[in-house]
């Protein structure tokens, strides 16, 4: 599997990421167990979640997905075969924070969760947009020091935030992002190519792209309002993808995919990982038919027509 360098830090990953966000939502713990064993044996090797997931749920206090990935952790016996991301600022009860404390607290909470000693890849996944960049990254580099983080990176925060961020662990002279996780994927390319991208070129930062599939809307499933009407929890996500340049762009992944005998979802994953600023995209799965096509895509190689009629398409 060709591993891929997480910014300029020591992580390495394959160009795709398990998305964990289904983990003791719609999927209970033996099935995710087996997703996360057929993930991890195809020789894949991170796996992206966060501490709010599943908060959304009823009945659920978020740390759902954290405490299913640590027991099979502790089953599987494969800690040494994966990169563990996770996320916490978000709102768990007190409000969406990045004060120092609550950083400290936060990140202690997910080591026990998932039941281990280090998280590999510990991001913000809300900013606050109150506390000084200096207090969180002290608090960030306190948990590294301490062994109990080794990469740190962001996500959902404005550039102005990101770059403060930057810069205040320069002048710190204290451990910086390594990585942006944005929405970015076929249809959502504006922002982070306009906005973001200089930025993660500029300082080196790896892209782990969440939304990747368009919240399904990239697979092919959801044609029409009328099919999104079909499947209320997930169709309301895609609801504003049926304009004349989302038709296109599924029309042009049917195209690609038809000369690579391959579905729509494995192009648009493809196309996100022929981008050279990604460095994976992260894609969840609810059975395993699904997690064996969405494995497919980094061995997919698109050509250089593919790729321009991809981009055209989506401009």
């Amino acid at each position: 599997m060709d591993l891929r360098r997480l910014g300029q830090s020591d992580l390495r990953i394959a160009p795709l990421m398990l998305g964990g966000n289904v983990f003791g939502w719609n999927l209970d713990q033996a099935t995710s167990f087996a997703l996360l064993d057929a993930f991890i044996d195809a020789g894949f090797n991170a796996i992206d979640t966060a501490d709010t997931y599943s908060r959304w749920v009823k009945g659920h206090q978020g740390g759902e997905s954290e405490t299913v990935i640590g027991n099979w952790l502790k089953r599987s016996g494969k800690r040494g075969q994966v990169v563990i991301a996770t996320k916490i600022g978000n709102d768990m009860g007190e409000g969406k924070s990045l004060k120092k404390d609550y950083v400290l607290r936060a990140a202690e909470a997910c080591l026990k969760r998932l039941q281990v000693d280090c998280i590999d890849l510990l991001q913000t996944h809300f900013d606050d947009e109150v506390t000084p960049p200096e207090e969180t990254m002290q608090a960030y580099a306190q948990l590294i020091a301490q062994g109990k983080v080794r990469v740190i990176g962001a996500s959902n925060m404005s550039v102005a935030r990101l770059k403060a961020s930057l810069a205040a662990s320069q002048a710190l002279g204290i451990p910086r992002y390594q990585s942006l996780q944005p929405n970015y994927n076929l249809y959502d390319r504006v922002d982070f190519e306009s906005q973001y991208l200089p930025v993660c070129k500029a300082e080196g930062l790896g892209v782990i792209t969440y939304y990747s599939l368009a919240g399904g809307f990239l697979t092919g499933k959801y044609r029409s309002a009328a099919d999104a009407a079909k499947n209320p929890s997930r169709g309301g996500k895609v609801k504003g993808y049926f304009d004349a340049r989302g038709q296109r762009i599924l029309q042009t992944l049917d195209d690609v995919a038809a000369r690579h005998s391959a579905t729509p979802a494995k192009i648009a994953l493809a196309w996100l990982i022929a981008q050279p600023c990604v460095t994976a995209p992260i894609a969840s799965a609810t059975s395993l038919n699904q997690l064996h096509e969405t494995m497919q895509a980094p061995r997919l190689k698109l050509s250089r027509e593919d790729l321009q009629a991809l981009d055209k398409a989506s401009a």
